[in-house]
């Protein structure tokens, strides 16, 4: 055991210095040492690292949400919400109607590809954020709270196309909405009273709280990040009033459990499938981001002022998948929607677009000089 985490940590590190070296966010180098490791010493999970690695991918996504000032979300509505849609829309119906027409997957298959591909991955558009500074800027509250609405689509479609309504569901709903609730206004007092103890008896409530709500998930036959995301936005105060906690959290995310859930996810990627397949794979990918650039560039360009160059960063970072694409995927494989050789391809597809279109912006439209939205620092 111990032998396992200290390789998967060693190339945790090499991929920290790799991605200094090459000034590339850690994640998305993480996901490429994943991959190469994966298929070159046949690096595997095990039940210890998935659970390490789904900690971390849940953390990701309620820092992600607790990023986003509510000032800013409330002043920046309107665009998040018009791009955030357009993100989720012209890939859904994009991947669904060629998977259906062209390649003559079912239709229960093609709704599969739809969801699988609309999908924005907050946890490495938060990395790169953090990275590189944005998160704390208006433009970059901007491209988190799309993400947001993005995978808000990708939550309610498939819960809507594959529809599993039970009293699990309803519970997890009622939970959401009083931890949205009550938590905001416990965790301060919490702080406040036992903020200088190393213990961090807060944190500890907090992630009580996730755990269960993760449970939840699970029983209610979804994902623990969906409860973490909004509890992440209801906890976006707290964590304005108190920038050393949150400084620690991401420390310890970014630092421990993050690097195995990009790892974790370069190894799916198997070179032997993926050439086999890498006609569809290819075009699948072509549709994705072709769709994600005719749904979003025109509106951050023409319909809310953003320069060229930003405009084609915001876009970039829309294309990305992940986290939402990879379950969708899994639901369809484990409830008999697509075949294996169907999920191979998405996988492969969504895995990529985490790294090319990143490494794109990054190389290509990365905002060199901050415009008039960008300006101020978030509080």
């Amino acid at each position: 055991m111990w032998l396992v985490a200290g390789v998967w940590m060693l190339l945790a590190a090499v991929s920290a210095f790799v991605a200094i070296r090459v000034k590339m966010p850690a994640a998305l180098v993480e996901i490429v040492i994943g991959m190469i490791a994966g298929n070159l010493i046949i690096l595997r999970t095990n039940a210890w690292i998935d659970f390490v690695a789904g900690f971390g991918s849940i953390l990701l996504t309620f820092l992600a949400g607790a990023e986003i000032d509510p000032a800013v979300l409330r002043k920046q509505l309107l665009p998040a919400t018009a791009i955030g849609a357009a993100s989720f829309g012209a890939p859904f119906l994009a991947a669904m109607a060629f998977a259906y027409l062209f390649g003559h997957w079912t239709f229960d298959a093609s709704k599969i590809a739809g969801i699988a591909l609309s999908t924005t991955s907050v946890a490495v558009v938060y990395a790169v954020m953090i990275e590189s500074g944005l998160a704390g800027k208006a433009f970059g509250q901007l491209i988190l709270a799309a993400c947001f609405f993005t995978d808000l689509g990708t939550v309610v479609a498939l819960g809507l196309l594959f529809a599993n309504y039970n009293l699990w569901l309803m519970g997890l709903v009622a939970a959401i909405v009083v931890s949205v609730l009550v938590i905001p206004k416990f965790v301060p007092h919490v702080i406040a009273r036992t903020g200088r103890y190393v213990s961090e008896p807060a944190l500890r409530v907090l992630f009580a709280v996730i755990f269960l709500l993760a449970a939840l998930a699970t029983y209610a036959k979804s994902e623990g990040v969906l409860p973490a995301y909004f509890l992440g936005l209801g906890c976006a105060g707290v964590m304005i009033t108190f920038p050393d906690v949150k400084r620690r959290l991401q420390t310890m995310t970014m630092t421990l459990l993050a690097p195995f859930y990009f790892l974790k996810a370069g190894t799916y990627i198997e070179f032997s499938a993926a050439v086999s397949s890498a006609g569809l794979i290819a075009v699948l990918f072509f549709v994705k981001v072709t769709a994600k650039v005719i749904g979003v560039f025109p509106l951050a360009r023409y319909s809310f002022g953003y320069t060229s160059q930003n405009a084609k960063y915001l876009t970039m970072m829309m294309a990305t998948g992940l986290t939402f694409g990879t379950i969708s995927s899994l639901y369809g494989l484990t409830h008999h929607y697509i075949t294996q050789a169907q999920y191979t391809a998405l996988v492969t597809v969504v895995i990529l677009t985490a790294v090319v279109p990143t490494a794109i912006a990054q190389a290509l439209f990365k905002p060199k000089e901050e415009p008039e939205e960008m300006e101020a620092e978030v509080p």
